[in-house]
């Protein structure tokens, strides 16, 4: 990102001249309050908006530059709410690509630990899905998301929010998924819970759509700012 500046509405700046760089395989943090911007960074990437002013580029290549087909098959995208498909947990991870087969699906369930829940589902991987997973616990179908990511394979990852719709309970499984999700890959993760991001290699925190800190953990809390502040809310 280089000084990048959007709104959804003309001159109600969200974002304002945000810079930012993330080597390949590194993982970038964004916190900050409701309203902050972050969710907005996403949208931005994937293309969802265009910006107003500064440049996004990929390996070097201006994000305008990619179809938009190619440039979202780079990026795989795990929100707060994971959107599951009436049809089979199968056709789920694999959203019916017919180039991931039923052993690739089984191989990225097992990666994530999803696996364990599934084969104890009527049917195991060929269970009907109701629509939004509604007979799935929420623990349940962010692992599906996860597998998914396993199975597609992009280049970046993006969590947003992944695991703040979990019970406490879940979240130690969520979390070691998560690492092994994020293993090796360029990730983008936006967090309210800062335990999910402490190992981050950079952490960026926004607000009023601007990069007001940056630094990894340690770095962070010896600032005595607003991370500060937050980690002290969330820990202390």
């Amino acid at each position: 990102f280089d000084k990048v500046w959007f709104a959804y509405t003309e001159q109600d700046w969200v974002l304002r001249d945000v810079s930012f760089e993330v080597q390949s395989g590194q993982k970038i943090a964004f916190v900050g309050s409701t309203g902050a911007g972050k969710s907005t960074i996403i949208n931005l990437l994937t293309r969802f908006y265009e910006i107003n002013r500064g440049k996004i580029a990929i390996n070097g290549h201006d994000i305008d530059d990619y179809e938009l087909s190619q440039l979202r098959q780079l990026v795989g995208l795990v929100l707060q709410d994971v959107f599951l498909f009436s049809g089979t947990v199968y056709e789920n991870i694999t959203l019916n690509h017919p180039g991931i087969s039923l052993e690739q699906a089984k191989r990225a369930a097992e990666v994530v630990g999803a696996d364990k829940f599934i084969e104890n589902l009527p049917g195991g991987y060929m269970y009907n899905v109701q629509e939004r997973g509604a007979t799935l616990s929420a623990g349940q179908r962010q692992l599906i998301a996860f597998a998914r990511v396993i199975a597609f394979d992009p280049s970046i990852l993006i969590l947003d929010e992944a695991t703040s719709n979990i019970d406490t309970e879940s979240e130690e499984m969520i979390q070691a998924a998560i690492d092994k999700v994020l293993a090796g890959r360029t990730s983008i993760l936006v967090a309210h819970r800062l335990s999910t991001i402490q190992k981050a290699d950079q952490i960026l925190v926004m607000e009023k759509g601007q990069i007001v800190e940056r630094g990894n953990h340690q770095s962070l809390l010896e600032q005595n700012g607003i991370y500060r502040r937050l980690y002290t809310l969330q820990f202390e």
